[in-house]
Parts: structure tokens; sequence; C-alpha cells
């Protein structure tokens, strides 16, 4: 065999050659069956909103006092990716038959090396999963935000918001939210006193501003 050819084999068996990351959806399976109990032993709301993805959401601990007029489900779990929404959505999503969806969620499959290209590609996947069975559901996506910790992924970031936008402006009933512009300062760089000590999960303060981005686009 070539040795050109048998090295780039190698390199993309090995993942290195711009192979997209494999997800592994039983590393989820603790979280999604405590998902499950709660919802047997407290059902959650129909036709709620319901906010998912990973750990931005998962610590949106003020859901409910931020959208106070509306019925809110949390089905976040930290260091997730959109695929693994998709995977579970039966389980966590499709059930509650919400009436509108945010997600937020794509900065960890940047930074575990997917192109912009497959986290749009995840993101029209998690459409059409959920509007299988859901046809006339409203999905709202939260754009990627630059982050201190993770400033050296901010071109893939800005790429991947690009082409969801671009998908999202064709399709009925998806929602694009940009708050890329929001978290920067005059200096160009993230606002450090929008984070926790982390420097990549947002405060009171990013969760505010977050608030008021997502609360017209909640509205029927």
């Amino acid at each position: 065999m070539n040795k050109f050819i048998a090295l780039t084999l190698w390199l993309a068996g090995a993942g290195l050659c711009g192979a997209a990351t494999t997800n592994n959806f039983p590393k989820w399976e603790k979280d999604i069956a405590a998902f499950e109990r709660a919802d047997k032993s407290n059902p959650p709301p129909q036709h709620a909103v319901l906010f998912a993805g990973s750990s931005g959401i998962r610590l949106w601990k003020t859901l409910a006092q931020d959208f106070p007029d509306q019925r809110v489900i949390n089905r976040g779990f930290g260091g997730s990716h959109i695929a693994d929404s998709t995977h579970f959505a039966d389980r966590i999503i499709i059930p509650c038959a919400p009436r509108l969806i945010v997600l937020r969620a794509g900065g960890n499959d940047i930074n575990a090396g997917k192109s912009p290209e497959q986290v749009c590609n995840d993101f029209k996947a998690f459409v059409a999963t959920v509007r299988a069975k859901l046809p006339d559901v409203k999905i709202v996506f939260i754009g990627q935000n630059p982050t201190p910790a993770r400033w050296k992924n901010r071109e893939r970031e800005q790429a991947t918001n690009t082409l969801i936008r671009d998908y999202i402006r064709q399709t009925p009933r998806l929602v694009y939210l940009d708050n890329w512009d929001k978290v920067l300062g005059a200096d160009g760089l993230p606002r450090a006193e929008l984070f926790v000590a982390d420097k990549l999960h947002f405060n009171a303060a990013g969760y505010k501003m977050v608030t008021e981005l997502v609360r017209p686009a909640l509205q029927d």
C-alpha cells in the first residue's frame, strides 16, 4: 500500500485527520435516567418551553424565575454535544410535548474537534428528529458565544454560527439568537464580569443577558 495512503488511513482512524468526533452516548445514561425518574415522580408540564443542551442550560438554575410567565423545563446535561440531545430526544424531549424548544449547545462539539460543518449537520439532525414527532414545534437556537477559556475556538465558533444561522433563515419555525457581540467588551475580548471563575460558564450577570435575549423569542 502507498505509504501516504496508509498514513492518511491511520490518521483518520485515530481521529487526527479531520474525522468527526465519535459520540459516547452511554456516558450520559445516568443523567438521562435521572430525568426519567424525576418525570415519573413529578410529571413535567405539557406544552411548556423546554430548554435543552449542555452545561450552559444545566447550570441555568433560575429558569423559572427568569421566565415567570412561562412553564419551563430544563433538559441540560453538562458536557454534552448536540448529537447527545438528538440521541436522547425520545426519552427526555418528545414525551414532554413542548410547544417550544430552546437549544444551547455546540461549544463542546467545537472544542472536541468537530468542524463547523459537522456541528451544523448535527443541528439539522436534531431538528429532523424532533419534528418527526413534533412537526409544529418552534425551535430557538442560541448561537455560540465567545469565552475567555475557549478564545482559541472563536473562528470555528463564528463559522458554526454562520452556517446554522443561514440554515435557520431558510427553515420555518426556527429562530436564531445571536449573542456574540453582547459578550464582547470595548477591547474586543469577552467581558470577564459575565463569567464564573472557570472563565467558561456564565455567572448571574451572564444569565441575565441571555434571559433578555431569549425572552422575546418565547412569545407565539
